[in-house]
């Protein structure tokens, strides 16, 4: 039978309905049990709270909170507490940019320089060539977390200032040669929105995408964020021989991640909006009431992989979890799971963690947020949703990824006794007067350090309360003591001209285990006067 050419797009349009319908069947909504499973891991982990949300077939099957938002606090996680969200909200950013796009305000292709003329790399030829796609996929030459400590663990910077010192990073490798994950391109991304807009990346992702998305607790900034009632706050363990270790601590929510940096992971969401964002995703830009958020071309683009990431080997426990590839599209990581595409990002600022997955094919998406930084805990989860909607082989995803982790922190506790075990008692080669001065490093600015009463002193200048003292490990190498716990400890190098004066000062995180935001090693200081 021949179809009239008039009721073509009716049946093509119910066809889909079918295929969505029929796919979203495959894991029968949510696992037996799960919400009990759920809470039991979160008791044992040690997470004080955490929500849940999952879409099935574009609708909402689950969207719950366990747990308190605050240790100590009788107050309960719920669907609208907010959380934030780490670099999962990268894929914001990308869509105000695809917003752009629809527009016609801007292309993907289009140069940097072309929108915002003020933008500079260190090398005047990527100056020149870096295209807003480039800015999205970590292939800019930059090392891994390069630049990080203009927003970590705070800064008095603005976001613009931060971007212009791109210029003085040096590159780890050639443009678009490899893969290596950066969050102040993302910064970069974000005044980009500003240069065209006229409007801070704040305003604009608040009132073009979480608005329209339906999405209203949401928050893209500090003081709206602070201004909620309903919002979880950090937990982090600091008490142990590193970061990770030890008992949970409730932090300073306010010493928060420099709002400079909130295109690359400044946000704050609920479980109930991110079943939104997930609906809306699944549907390519299209609004469940009607309408759309952003293009289906624009959708496209942003799954697309763009640069290969390098696949880690996973331990023999972890193995049914290893990728046969793993890539980086618009904000998003597109990799392969027993044979099914993964849409997906994870996130993580102080004392919270976050996950949001897709998975396109059976039009399903889950996210989980945590306010510690437990994030075995989500991995374990993760893959036992994925196994159930795969309709997959499964094993205990949650024990495998506890044990991983209490491998790796043994093994990173064996280092760290290595390390400073013993350390040859030679040194220093000045009195400590002797390395007390003003320095500076061309990207990250001004650092100081005194001595007073015996002891040196260091003051990261841009960094609010990054104070501390140093003390003597061994030759002209000294530790630092910072007078905020939750700072990560480094060792402070003093390299000595021929004339006995400090030439340079060179840092490395003392954790082997490190947040790769922590990127001492790309500090290179001299004294002030040098540069003069």
């Amino acid at each position: 039978m021949t179809v009239p050419p008039s009721t073509r797009p009716a049946l093509r349009a119910a066809a889909v309905a079918l295929v969505l319908a029929a796919s979203s069947l495959a894991g029968a909504a949510p696992p037996a049990g799960f919400e009990a499973q759920v809470e039991e891991l979160r008791q044992s982990v040690g997470v004080p709270g955490m929500a849940i949300a999952i879409v099935e077939g574009g609708q909402v099957t689950l969207v719950k909170g366990f747990g308190v938002r605050k240790l100590g606090s009788p107050d309960r996680v719920d669907a609208d507490t907010i959380f934030p969200n780490g670099s999962t909200g990268k894929a914001f950013t990308v869509a105000a940019l695809a917003l752009l796009v629809d527009q016609g305000k801007l292309g993907w292709d289009d140069k940097v320089i072309d929108h915002m003329p003020w933008f500079a790399m260190y090398d005047p030829w990527v100056t020149r060539e870096m295209t807003v796609r480039d800015l999205l996929v970590h292939r800019s030459g930059l090392g891994l977390g390069e630049g990080d400590l203009l927003m970590v663990p705070r800064t008095n910077l603005s976001r613009r200032e931060s971007v212009r010192r791109l210029r003085y990073m040096k590159p780890a490798s050639s443009f678009r040669s490899g893969y290596a994950y950066d969050n102040i391109l993302y910064m970069a991304a974000g005044q980009l929105i500003e240069e065209i807009t006229g409007e801070t990346w704040e305003k604009f992702v608040a009132e073009h995408v979480l608005h329209r998305a339906g999405m209203i607790n949401s928050t893209t900034g500090s003081e709206e964020r602070f201004a909620t009632a309903d919002r979880a706050w950090p937990h982090a363990r600091l008490n142990g021989p590193f970061r990770g270790l030890g008992n949970q601590s409730v932090l300073n929510e306010r010493d928060e991640l420099g709002r400079n940096a909130a295109p690359a992971g400044g946000m704050a969401v609920s479980a109930n909006d991110m079943a939104r964002w997930m609906q809306i995703q699944l549907a390519h830009g299209a609004l469940p009431e009607g309408g759309s958020l952003f293009s289906a071309a624009s959708s496209a683009e942003m799954w697309k992989p763009v640069v290969l990431q390098p696949v880690t080997p996973y331990p023999p426990a972890l193995a049914a979890a290893q990728p046969m590839f793993d890539t980086y599209a618009l904000g998003w990581d597109v990799q392969d799971y027993k044979g099914a595409r993964i849409v997906s990002h994870g996130g993580a600022v102080f004392g919270f963690q976050a996950t949001v997955v897709l998975i396109p094919e059976k039009n399903i998406g889950f996210t989980i947020l945590i306010n510690s930084e437990d994030g075995e805990l989500i991995r374990g989860l993760m893959y036992e949703l994925l196994d159930h909607y795969l309709g997959r082989p499964t094993q205990d995803w949650p024990a495998s990824w506890r044990a991983f982790k209490k491998d790796r922190q043994v093994k990173a506790v064996e280092a760290l006794n290595l390390q400073t075990a013993k350390p040859a008692k030679v040194g220093p080669s000045l009195g400590l007067v002797g390395y007390a001065g003003d320095y500076i490093d061309p990207w990250y600015g001004p650092i100081s350090i005194s001595e007073d009463h015996g002891k040196l002193h260091i003051d990261f200048k841009q960094t609010p309360r990054m104070t501390g003292t140093l003390e003597h490990v061994q030759y002209d190498t000294f530790r630092t003591r910072w007078s905020d716990p939750a700072l990560e400890p480094a060792y402070v190098t003093f390299s000595l001209d021929a004339h006995g004066k400090v030439e340079r000062i060179s840092m490395r995180a003392v954790s082997p285990v490190a947040d790769f935001s922590w990127d001492y090693q790309d500090l290179g200081f001299v004294p002030v006067d040098a540069k003069h």
